[in-house]
């Protein structure tokens, strides 16, 4: 009986404390009209209760985030869908998301009616200021009655995740010594000293095509050479970050390492 009461609103417990009141003062007063109120005033809530607490309320909900990974103060625009499972019309419904501290206030929305079988859509903007992965959800519905006196609730385990990358910020081209090939089996250009050839043959390897062996290379080296394939040359360079806290000072955004890692 209890946990069937937590479903009353602020609005309906008053009723109920009301009504008992009135009835109280009606058999003092011996008034049987006073008492027809109060009976009145305590049936609303309960018969809204027991109705909400009986009604067959079915909903699916959805959510989705576009895009699911943002740069730091790049807004997120997070769609909830919201579908009435059953053939009767939903109440007023209040939607409330869970957000992360980081990515502002909950949002909350109020649906006047889902019909049966329909959709309705809500959207919010969400942002961070600080680099990270950001869980959003479990949603919460609830659920009300036209008077106001009670309310039930439905929450969804499901969650979205929203992954916050450094700022990016743009840079002027800037020509790297030492020229390096993305490939694997390349070498740099500066060692070539026997010539053209020299570059573009290796080792002959199980499976290769015995159409592209290098017979002069061959003779020279002694071994079965055969030509690479041409590939472009890139040049590209290597990072290095200290990420120990001790190498690093300052709390949130503020860090030094979140001014390391920003590209």
């Amino acid at each position: 009986m209890r946990r069937a009461l937590r479903g009353l609103t602020r609005r309906g417990r008053v009723f109920v404390v009301g009504g008992l009141v009135t009835a109280a003062a009606a058999v003092i007063a011996g008034s049987d009209d006073l008492l027809r109120v109060a009976i009145l005033v305590l049936l609303l809530p309960l018969l809204s209760l027991v109705v909400a607490l009986r009604s067959r309320v079915r909903l699916a909900a959805a959510r989705g985030i576009a895009p699911q990974r943002a740069a730091v103060t790049t807004p997120a625009t997070v769609r909830i869908m919201l579908q009435n499972l059953v053939r009767i019309p939903t109440g007023v419904l209040l939607v409330e998301d869970t957000l992360p501290y980081a990515l502002g206030t909950r949002p909350r929305f109020v649906l006047d009616h889902v019909w049966s079988r329909f959709k309705r859509e809500v959207t919010y903007r969400v942002r961070a200021d600080v680099r990270g992965r950001y869980v959003i959800g479990p949603l919460t519905v609830r659920l009300t009655d036209p008077f106001g006196l009670v309310e039930i609730r439905r929450a969804f385990s499901e969650t979205s995740s929203l992954v916050v990358t450094p700022p990016i910020h743009p840079l002027p081209a800037v020509r790297l010594p030492g020229e390096w090939s993305g490939s694997g089996e390349s070498r740099p250009r500066s060692i070539a000293s026997e010539g053209d050839d020299d570059v573009t043959i290796r080792t002959y390897r199980h499976g290769d095509d015995m159409r592209r062996v290098h017979w002069r290379a061959t003779a020279h080296h002694g071994d079965l050479m055969v030509r690479r394939e041409e590939q472009p040359w890139q040049s590209r360079a290597t990072l290095l970050l200290d990420n120990r806290a001790a190498a690093h000072a300052g709390r949130g955004r503020d860090a030094s390492l979140e001014w390391g890692v920003t590209a």
